[in-house]
């Protein structure tokens, strides 16, 4: 595999010039999902596929597969994938490496003209972030049945706009059927960690063992609308309750110790008015644990705190929940291929689980996958200042290539 004309530098180049479409001030992007600088990407990484043969189907939900043949027709594609869409301030790496370290592999392949075994399948997933259409990784949820077609088309974004109509204005919903995307043999996706471990540890790669965990929940804390000259002793400020629970979320993290996190990433009030006491406040919790007993308790705490602080602040406290997944495990095998290549390339690495979501944590549902870990400076993501090298954009595409090849067989003869 090392004879393979793999290219750390044209992996770059292709990174570079993806990042110029949405990009922002401060250097990161705003590529959002089914913007019309989606669209845009979508039709590079189109262009891309095509001067290398590849054969681009498109979904009913906009999941974009680009196909190249292998030598027997009876193996199912080897996948490789992530997502082209960014957060409104988010970087340059997040979801686009894996996708291009894919598209450097198909390069390289038909530079040699070499022929794998199996079909090679290259996806750019739908709506990965969640950034303007929420819950994030819709199109590869739906493709392996976590959601229907039916709903994720009728999601509204926070303006009103329904998603299938805005996937439509981008001109990029196919005809295919995601369904089809669970008929795969192995799926493998390269992604920066979006945490500090390897980068604090000196490693090269990490090698993604499982996810965590995940239940997020929609809070609404209901007071009453007063003057904000009036007495502060007769008060039901929605907004006060609100920070008290914002607090105790953080608290349950700590308390419950280990890999559990906790995080309020959205807050609202209203009437949202300078001399007036809040009535209403809203906020999101997003709770994550490798252990789900102790992620039940962790909601049960944040419920037990609720009950708590309506009590003692005169207010009503809603705690709903929104979306969920269980802990998720990828394949061993694919895990231990990638660990094999590591070594072959002598890399260092080590296995790690992710905190995040990742669209091969719905993919895992159905197809056996894996995921492999770049470094990140300082562990930054969803940021602009999100940051690699190119020597470890390189390191985690080559582990890729290598256990996609692996797994792929070249043809003989």
């Amino acid at each position: 595999m090392s004879n393979l004309p793999l290219s750390g530098t044209r992996l770059w180049e292709a990174l570079m010039e993806m990042a110029r479409i949405g990009a922002t001030p401060k250097g990161g992007c705003n590529r959002q999902a089914l913007t019309a600088l989606d669209g845009e990407g979508r039709a590079l990484l189109a262009r891309w596929g095509e001067q290398v043969g590849l054969r681009l189907t498109t979904d009913r939900l906009g999941n974009m597969a680009l196909l190249r043949p292998g030598h027997d027709p009876s193996r199912r594609p080897v996948a490789i994938g992530s997502h082209l869409d960014t957060q409104p301030t988010g970087g340059k790496f997040d979801g686009v490496l894996g996708v291009l370290a894919g598209l450097e592999l198909m390069r390289a392949l038909h530079e040699a003209g070499t022929e794998t075994e199996a079909p090679i399948v290259l996806i750019n997933w739908t709506n990965e972030e969640g950034a303007r259409f929420s819950p994030p990784m819709m199109g590869s949820g739906a493709a392996m049945g976590a959601f229907t077609e039916a709903e994720v088309l009728d999601i509204r974004d926070p303006e009103g706009t329904r998603f299938g109509d805005a996937l439509a204005a981008i001109g990029w919903r196919g005809e295919a059927d995601p369904a089809d995307l669970r008929d795969l043999e192995a799926y493998f996706e390269l992604h920066i960690e979006q945490g500090p471990i390897l980068e604090r540890e000196g490693l090269d790669v990490g090698i993604v063992t499982h996810a965590l965990a995940q239940q997020w929940f929609d809070v609404i804390v209901t007071g009453e609308e007063s003057h904000a000259g009036g007495a502060m002793s007769h008060r039901r400020d929605a907004l006060v309750a609100a920070a008290i629970l914002v607090q105790g979320i953080e608290a349950i993290a700590h308390e419950c110790g280990g890999d559990a996190r906790g995080t309020v990433g959205r807050i609202a009030i209203e009437p949202s008015s300078r001399n007036v006491v809040p009535s209403r406040a809203t906020f999101s919790v997003d709770f994550r644990n490798g252990d789900e007993a102790a992620l039940d308790r962790m909601a049960e705490a944040l419920r037990e705190r609720a009950r708590a602080v309506a009590a003692e602040r005169g207010v009503e406290v809603e705690v709903t929940p929104f979306w969920s997944f269980p802990q998720t495990g990828f394949d061993p095998a694919l895990a231990q291929r990638l660990r094999d290549a590591a070594i072959a390339r002598n890399l260092r690495f080590r296995d790690m689980p992710t905190g995040i979501g990742h669209d091969a944590v719905y993919v895992a549902r159905q197809v056996p996958s894996v995921m492999i870990f770049t470094p990140c400076l300082g562990g930054i993501s969803h940021n602009e200042a999100e940051s690699i090298t190119p020597a470890q954009a390189e390191a985690g595409m080559l582990v890729l290539a290598d256990a996609v090849l692996a797994t792929a067989g070249f043809a003989k003869g």
